[in-house]
């Protein structure tokens, strides 16, 4: 692969809104298209903004109608804002993508920054991102005074944290011992070429994703750096390991095209 640009776009009192960071998205992927510029990573912060993929069902969004912006990347509904370190990598893929191949990639990037802060982070089977893993079931705290026999979300599919109290809201996974995830991944591959990307929570307010399903998922919560190591992490620290961890990884990728299956012939 080509060596990677980074492009810082705005932090802090210079947060990039959505609408400008998806446009300048846009531009970047057509020129990247065109090979007239090599591979970029977008890094940003955003104003608070709830964002929508495709997948995203009615009953996931805002309860009180906080306005959503419906995006064309893939997974679901999600949070962004203060406090998160936002990249979009803009990548040339070998045709036909492995979109999987990708998002393995920037989740090993960012599990690698989350360990050289002293935190160990994993994936989790069947859910994208990188996650803080909890306690086993039979040692996690009981939930408002119910064993975990009682837990209703071992019971109810559409059960809904947002209306069942703050014990079961994402932002205190932590203290329920639970899966959490630190890092969200949602990608577009158009044209073979990346759009959209991951935002890592180092310091943001969590209590922004209890308005929502964040992903998704009814079972799991949120995370953060600073909440997981009980101490104050900034962007400013973890711009320049973000920024080598995922130089390291996506430049010495041995990119390969997906494979396909070929049917026999009868």
């Amino acid at each position: 692969m080509s060596e990677l640009r980074f492009v810082r776009m705005g932090f802090g009192d210079e947060a990039v809104e959505y609408q400008e960071a998806w446009d300048e998205q846009r531009r970047v992927h057509a020129a990247r298209f065109a090979d007239e510029v090599p591979d970029t990573v977008l890094l940003l912060e955003h104003p608070p903004v709830y964002t929508a993929g495709r997948r995203t069902a009615d009953n996931e969004r805002p309860l009180d109608g906080t306005p959503v912006i419906d995006v064309d990347r893939g997974g679901k509904i999600t949070w962004h804002g203060p406090g998160q370190l936002v990249g979009y990598p803009i990548q040339k893929l070998p045709r036909p993508v492995d979109v999987v191949a990708h998002v393995r990639r920037l989740e090993e990037a960012l599990i690698r920054t989350c360990a050289e802060f002293g935190l160990e982070t994993t994936r989790v089977e069947g859910r994208s991102g990188v996650w803080v893993l909890g306690d086993p079931v039979e040692r996690r705290p009981a939930l408002g005074g119910l064993s975990l026999d009682f837990d209703p979300r071992l019971q109810d599919e559409e059960f809904d944290p947002r209306l069942n109290g703050p014990e079961y809201a994402p932002s205190n996974a932590g203290q329920r011992r639970e899966d959490r995830k630190i890092a969200a991944i949602g990608i577009r591959v158009a044209k073979g070429v990346t759009m959209h990307g991951f935002a890592l929570n180092v310091n943001p307010d969590n209590k922004w994703f209890d308005r929502i399903i964040p992903c998704g998922i009814r079972d799991a919560g949120v995370a953060s750096l600073s909440g997981e190591l009980g101490r104050d992490v900034t962007i400013g620290e973890v711009l320049p390991v973000a920024e080598r961890h995922l130089r390291d990884v996506l430049e010495n990728a041995d990119l390969k095209p997906r494979e396909i299956e070929k049917t026999p012939a009868a």
